[in-house]
């Protein structure tokens, strides 16, 4: 079944059809916040309770946008909810102090493709944590627009209707993005 014979039946009450809608579409919607958010406990509330919201509200569904759209707009303004929460609170560092000292938690994650040859995980680390740094001198818009686009593999015309936003402005936004995203890797280009 494609996805509006899908939400016609989850609508009319299939738990089947509802099942099947999430299955379709929870790696996405995980893979979004957790790139948003870089945190797997946060990315996984915002995970269910962006379904839940779907599960409550599908009825509201009126075929204006697509499935995706619709999803992956609830899914970012959750997102920029629970980052502006966690401007709000103290951030949690990176970093967190053990009996054997302070331990970087991102060197805790494993990066199965360079583990085995120790220069590439080194540069592999170098780069990561560069992108790291450039993704966090972005504002929260930029980001999401980023990585939308990058992570995510999606349209512009896409991003600027689950923003509430023109394409244009994605475009610019993105631009914006990219030129923070280049300065800071410049060697690596």
């Amino acid at each position: 079944m494609d996805d509006a014979a899908l939400i016609r039946a989850a609508q009319a009450g299939s738990g089947d059809a509802f099942e099947q809608l999430v299955g379709a579409y929870d790696q996405g919607v995980l893979r979004l916040a957790l790139n948003l958010l870089r945190s797997p406990e946060d990315a996984r509330d915002v995970y269910q309770e962006a379904f839940l919201r779907v599960y409550r509200n599908l009825h509201t569904f009126r075929f204006d946008c697509s499935f995706h759209t619709w999803l992956y707009r609830i899914v970012t303004n959750l997102c920029l909810d629970h980052l502006r929460k966690r401007k709000v609170r103290k951030m949690e560092p990176s970093t967190v102090e053990t009996g054997d000292g302070t331990v970087d938690r991102l060197d805790n994650v494993a990066e199965q493709r360079a583990h085995a040859d120790p220069q590439r995980a080194l540069l592999s680390s170098e780069l990561r944590d560069k992108i790291q740094d450039a993704l966090s001198q972005m504002t929260d818009r930029e980001r999401m627009v980023f990585e939308m686009r990058h992570y995510q593999g999606m349209r512009l015309r896409a991003i600027g209707e689950v923003l509430g936003t023109t394409e244009e402005a994605a475009k610019n936004c993105l631009f914006r993005a990219t030129q923070k995203m280049r300065t800071a890797l410049g060697a690596y280009l």
